[in-house]
């Protein structure tokens, strides 16, 4: 017998020669258990049984799809249902803003400032009613159309409206905007339901067109400006309102750059707020303001804003509900030749000075333009109740007396036959203002006025002439003359001295001492005298008169006398206002022979209202001389023992 591995070996053999034999038929073995030999042969096309077979399986598969969607929606179907179910007999304290109707019933134009009255609807058309019902109605207090400003704010309590119900309510708004705004009034509804501590809120905006203002404010001014020269310009205020408004301000805020000068009628707070009272239907207040524009530049447009309403109960420069705005634009343009007046070299549009002094004043002129200009002619007209006219003296230029106009032009100074491009120079001239006080009184604001025009010509292509014009003004305000005197005495006075004179050592006499004051064209306001003692005095007082308020420190041994106001003519035209004390001293050894100090020096100071400067006195210090006492012996001021 062959060993194992050629058994097996045979068989392999056996296996590929019947697989690669073509005479080879397979045994297929069916699930049914029999076993049959069978040659597949593949058909070239479907017979009509398999066709049928086909089309049998393609609507088996359409029928599953119809199948499946239907079992789709009728399950969609029942969740509808069940939907409506549990909001119909469940959830039936739901609610829908669709559901709730807010209409305005009112006119949509309105004269500002005036009261509009509306009537608004609220329709609940929900199921259920709606609880703890607030009306709340927003709307812009002021003319702003800034969206975060103040708003007025009217909230109704409404309580609770019904399933169904219709509720109106009667409010009354005042709006206020230029003419042709548009304000929004903002209408909320805040209201609860029924098992519920949520705030449901429904919102409806309603605008309103501003047809009128309440004050119409108009600005009369140029269009154009020069920089560092006079701008002049009004506001006017007219009350449009069938009805008189109170406590009405005007507010102006000026540009960058922008300095005020004067203004008629004077500001009430600061330099830009005025209160213009109550204002009666139709009546109208105009201001007129003077100013200039410095450190700007050609091409430049700097605007002005005036608002006009209500003052504030807390802030009296500010506006607690504004009618209305209006803006202003100037234009700044360089002037082709300009004149500018200074003293001391300073270019102001306001001076003061010292009614004893001698003024220089310079016009400095210059051209500004690329081209050449002829015949330059600068003038100065000198005005005012306090300039002495004997003293006007100019400088190669010729004053003429008649109309106190000061020229000069090509007769007087050569060079102004012609000017070169940017050439500049300046001319002088010299004055004086009068005394303040004579005979006939004092003078009432002082003051002296220089207005400075300068023109030229201008020649254009060589066959037409330009003229060219520019002016500008300063006013010099002279500073009232204050008096103030200090003396020491003995005798006379209002108090009764004692003591010995003279003064020996180390035993004590007493003296008076009296401030005067006295001031000529100009009030003053916020006067303050005050001096001091040396240590070896003593302040005894009583003061005289006694309504004075003179204080001593006996610390700092400062004697203060809060003088407040010194009316002009004080001590010219009426009495001069006094104040009196007591000092004493107790002379040491070390001071015998000499004429102690019996108060330092002292010094007032004050403001001038209308020169709007500083004041300041001062007078030296008092001994034991008693220069104010003409009963005081020989050798009655030195110490003896």
């Amino acid at each position: 017998m062959p060993p194992n591995g050629s058994n097996k070996l045979s068989k392999v053999e056996e296996l590929k020669n019947k697989l690669f034999s073509k005479n080879y038929r397979t045994k297929i073995e069916h699930r049914d258990n029999f076993s049959r030999l069978h040659t597949k042969d593949v058909m070239d096309s479907w017979t009509v049984k398999d066709k049928a077979m086909h089309h049998s399986k393609k609507f088996f598969m359409k029928t599953s799809l119809f199948k499946n969607f239907f079992v789709f929606s009728m399950f969609f179907l029942l969740l509808a249902l069940g939907y409506g179910f549990y909001v119909f007999f469940v959830g039936g304290n739901t609610v829908s803003n669709n559901n709730i109707d807010i209409t305005v019933l009112g006119n949509t134009f309105t004269a500002g400032g005036e009261e509009l009255p509306l009537q608004i609807g609220i329709t609940n058309k929900n199921t259920i009613a709606l609880e703890l019902v607030d009306l709340v109605v927003e709307y812009p207090k002021n003319s702003s159309d800034d969206p975060y400003g103040e708003v007025e704010r009217i909230r109704e309590s409404l309580g609770i409206i019904p399933s169904g119900a219709i509720r109106n309510e009667n409010i009354k708004v005042i709006l206020f905007g230029e003419q042709g705004s548009i304000r929004p009034i903002k209408i909320t509804l805040e209201y609860r339901v029924e098992g519920s501590n949520a705030i449901f809120v429904k919102e409806k905006l309603y605008e309103v067109n501003i047809n009128s203002t309440p004050i119409n404010i108009s600005i009369n001014a140029p269009n154009e400006i020069s920089p560092n020269q006079d701008i002049a310009f009004d506001v006017t205020s007219t009350l449009n309102a069938t009805r008189s408004a109170a406590g009405m301000i005007v507010r102006i805020e000026y540009p960058v750059g922008f300095q005020f000068i004067s203004a008629k009628p004077e500001p009430s707070f600061d330099d830009n707020v005025w209160s213009l009272g109550d204002l009666a239907s139709g009546s109208s207040r105009t201001i007129s303001i003077v100013g200039k524009m410095i450190d700007v530049f050609d091409g430049e447009e700097k605007t002005v804003r005036v608002f006009t309403g209500s003052q504030s109960k807390t802030d009296k420069t500010a506006i607690d509900v504004v009618f209305n705005s209006v803006g202003h634009t100037f234009l700044v343009k360089r002037p082709f030749i300009e004149a500018s007046f200074l003293i001391a070299g300073v270019k102001q549009r306001e001076y003061s000075i010292d009614s004893r002094s001698k003024v220089v004043g310079e016009i400095k002129w210059t051209n500004n333009l690329e081209t050449q200009v002829n015949d330059l002619s600068v003038r100065a007209k000198i005005s005012g109740n306090a300039i002495d006219r004997t003293t006007i003296t100019p400088q190669q230029g010729f004053y003429n007396s008649v109309d106190d106009t000061i020229t000069w032009d090509k007769n007087y100074i050569s060079n102004f036959r012609e000017i070169s491009p940017g050439q500049s120079g300046s001319v002088f001239f010299t004055f004086s203002p009068l005394s303040l006080f004579s005979s006939n009184g004092v003078l009432n604001d002082p003051s002296i006025i220089v207005e400075v025009s300068i023109a030229g010509k201008q020649d254009i292509s060589g066959y037409e002439t330009q003229e060219l014009r520019n002016s500008s003004s300063s006013i010099i305000k002279v500073i009232s003359d204050v008096g103030f005197a200090t003396k020491a005495m003995y005798y006379s006075g209002p108090f009764i001295n004692k003591g010995p004179i003279p003064p020996k050592i180390e035993e004590e006499t007493t003296y008076t001492i009296t401030w005067s004051l006295s001031n000529s064209s100009n009030n003053i306001v916020r006067g303050v005298a005050r001096s001091s003692l040396p240590a070896w005095m003593r302040f005894v007082g009583p003061v005289s008169p006694s309504d004075e308020d003179l204080t001593y420190n006996p610390v700092t041994r400062d004697i203060i006398w809060n003088v407040g106001n010194i009316n002009k003519g004080v001590g010219i035209t009426s009495s001069s206002r006094e104040v009196s004390f007591q000092v004493a001293i107790t002379p040491s050894l070390s001071q015998v022979g000499t004429s102690p100090v019996i108060i330092n020096d002292a010094v007032l100071t004050g403001h001038d209202d209308f020169a709007n400067v500083d004041i300041k006195v001062n007078k030296p210090v008092l001994y034991t001389r008693l220069t104010s006492d003409a009963s005081l012996p020989p050798g009655g001021e030195r110490v003896v023992e």
